[in-house]
């Protein structure tokens, strides 16, 4: 569990990384190009500000959105669930080429003259749609968000292992980052101001918990009745959790370790967070399937948490290290606080 020991490790961590990837620090000055930098250990190149994006993975394609470059997206794939509000219209004007993995032929038909991808699994060492090197060999560059490799190593399979803890810092990066390679660094400086402000908010709305509280997070199961996905320490959750103050019972740092009912209901978590997404790829997708289950198992209905009814409908995206990863830290601070455990 997290302690206040290891927080105090996350908080110090993530104010060395803030003053080393600061855009106040690293990219307020105008883009020159050919702009060459390191991405997830590989160097990429930009010639000139892209103007034919293809996106892969909802939140790299939000944070676009919100940096004023929609117009520059000709292309995205790879959703959990609907936009974010407010850029319906945008979005809709933005072709989908899948919901899920696009094929290599359908992003390169686009003419893109870069991609952005939020996972290595969709394009990287071995990537599902492609490697990096396949769309380099077309004088496309790829931009990995650097939530998906530092710290982490995807060469595992599956979700890959985190060996840092991740914390919002990384988005922060990815946010500057981007900012730079589209040469609209005053728009990113004011996004990370404007998620900061809001993360100090929501910290500031349960100060009080004091380790009284604590959490599981449950993304999904593999199948009807198995052992559920559900978050690890080192990852986008755990990361909330710390945040504000709420131990996590999962002390795996796999990203999403399977872990049995009877060995969460042991730990009694103060609060259950279920997962909601728009994807039906297994059956505990479904918000309902998962409320079901925790009100009809004979394990999980007697949990303190499921008879309490402190159980927080969330949605996926913030379950992943995103740009809605602030919105999980609001919404998770606003239920402890309804629910009475803030005090």
């Amino acid at each position: 569990m997290l302690n206040n020991a290891f927080r105090m490790f996350v908080s110090a961590s993530a104010v060395a990384t803030l003053v080393a990837v600061s855009p106040a620090n690293t990219y307020a000055a105008e883009t020159h190009y050919p702009l060459t930098f390191e991405n997830c250990g590989r160097e990429i190149t930009f010639t000139h500000a892209p103007e034919r994006t293809v996106s892969i993975g909802q939140s790299s394609t939000e944070i676009l959105y919100l940096l004023g470059l929609a117009d520059k997206v000709v292309g995205t794939a790879l959703w959990l669930g609907p936009v974010l509000e407010g850029y319906e219209e945008a979005n809709a004007a933005v072709p989908r080429l899948a919901d899920n993995d696009p094929s290599f032929e359908s992003v390169v038909s686009t003419k893109p003259d870069v991609v952005t991808t939020q996972f290595q699994s969709q394009v990287g060492p071995e990537g599902v749609i492609a490697t990096s090197e396949q769309f380099e060999e077309l004088g496309i560059p790829v931009y990995t968000s650097p939530s998906d490799c530092l710290g982490k190593d995807n060469s595992v399979g599956g979700d890959g292992i985190r060996h840092t803890v991740f914390t919002i810092e990384l988005i922060y990066r990815e946010i500057a980052e981007l900012a730079r390679i589209f040469n609209v660094q005053d728009r990113g400086e004011k996004l990370i101001a404007e998620l900061k402000t809001r993360e100090d908010a929501a910290r500031e709305k349960i100060a009080s918990t004091n380790d009284k509280v604590s959490a599981v997070f449950w993304f999904s199961s593999p199948a009807e009745g198995t052992d559920p996905y559900v978050a690890g320490r080192n990852g986008a959750p755990g990361y909330i959790m710390s945040v504000l103050g709420i131990d996590n019972i999962i002390e795996s740092n796999e990203e999403w370790p399977t872990v049995g009912w009877e060995t969460i209901a042991k730990a009694a978590p103060t609060i259950i967070v279920a997962g909601e997404m728009e994807r039906r790829r297994y059956p505990a997708d479904d918000l309902e399937y998962k409320l079901r289950f925790l009100k009809s198992d004979p394990v999980t209905k007697l949990m303190p948490a499921v008879q309490a009814n402190h159980i927080v409908v969330m949605d996926a995206q913030t379950m992943n290290p995103t740009i809605r990863t602030i919105d999980g830290i609001e919404a998770l601070a606003d239920a402890v606080e309804s629910f009475g455990l803030g005090k």
